[in-house]
């Protein structure tokens, strides 16, 4: 499949590679952010904001043509009910806002993605509550929705997440809608050796995602927060099944740099601890991946937790020079 794959690349042509910028949460870590459990990636709005103008600033000098909003974990998980009930809004609004102040003072066009979670844990369709999930997502989308230019729901772990996700967005002002799932990774191994075919957290199938992308009017179909070594079968999947159902659907990738997940009840859920980050997925290595990634068919690159500004700036002088 892989090798069909890539011809079929070949026979349109390489694409020009879209380049998204790399992982907020690590990124404030690495600079010195407030930054804790539980509220990750979130405590830097609350007690450092130009610390994300910072980490947005950086990816963009590096490259980045599509930079995400740190609203990731804006949601009651990371925040708490209480927390959340009184300052989502809030936080969404400001996560907005100091994305739309970077892209607004960069040297060049850059688009910013509103990022919208798994709403009850990453890694945890299992936890999934859909009579729960319109109320946290609205919020969120109504802080985010006056500075961004498309929406970005990601690391979905299951189909059920992302149709709530879509639903959110339907309530204000259309744009793209960009739908990214994480993959299950347990098994790496035989995934990228061929023995396994690539899934979704929940099981699901790659061919049932991107039918799913495609029902719900996405206009990419990508895949995050996962080991890097899955992503060039998913991505070979879900051409053929976009190739299969004769419509166009973009098709983009940004893997992490975790060496292990933390686990809870034999479950992988990010955030319940900091992973260690692979040594071995430098900016040069990392690159060669993208460049497998691009022949298999995808078209839009960037990275996942762990994965920085010289990791996004290799793929910016490799792509486009």
């Amino acid at each position: 499949m892989l090798d069909a794959a890539r011809g079929d690349a070949n026979r349109m042509g390489s694409k020009a590679i879209t380049i998204l910028d790399g992982g907020m949460g690590r990124e404030l870590l690495r600079i010195g952010a407030p930054f804790r459990q539980p509220e990750w990636s979130a405590l830097a709005l609350l007690e450092g904001p130009d610390y994300v103008r910072q980490v947005h600033d950086a990816f963009i000098a590096a490259g980045a043509e599509i930079i995400t909003t740190n609203s990731y974990a804006v949601v009651p998980f990371h925040l708490g009910e209480e927390r959340f009930a009184a300052d989502g809004l809030r936080l969404a609004d400001l996560a907005g806002r100091l994305g739309r102040e970077a892209k607004d003072t960069a040297d060049r066009p850059v688009r910013l993605a509103g990022s919208l979670p798994p709403v009850f844990g990453s890694y945890r369709p299992d936890l999934f509550r859909p009579e729960e999930a319109a109320r946290i997502l609205q919020p969120l989308v109504a802080g985010l929705a006056p500075y961004v230019d498309l929406w970005l729901a990601e690391t979905q772990g299951s189909i059920a997440e992302a149709e709530a996700a879509r639903d959110a967005t339907r309530a204000v002002a259309a744009r793209p809608f960009w739908l990214s799932f994480s993959l299950d990774d347990d098994d790496w191994e035989a995934v990228s050796a061929g023995e396994a075919a690539p899934r979704l957290r929940s099981g699901e199938g790659i061919a049932e995602a991107a039918t799913a992308a495609l029902a719900l009017g996405a206009e990419a179909l990508l895949f995050n927060c996962s080991h890097a070594a899955v992503m060039e079968p998913a991505i070979a999947a879900a051409r053929a099944a976009a190739f299969a159902a004769d419509r166009p659907l973009r098709i983009g990738v940004y893997a992490n740099a975790f060496a292990h997940l933390a686990h809870a009840e034999g479950k992988p859920q990010a955030n319940s601890g900091l992973s260690d980050l692979r040594e071995d997925l430098n900016p040069a290595a990392y690159g060669t991946l993208a460049s497998r990634w691009q022949a298999a068919g995808a078209d839009i690159i960037g990275g996942c937790c762990g994965i920085g500004p010289h990791h996004i700036a290799d793929l910016a002088t490799r792509f486009r020079g």
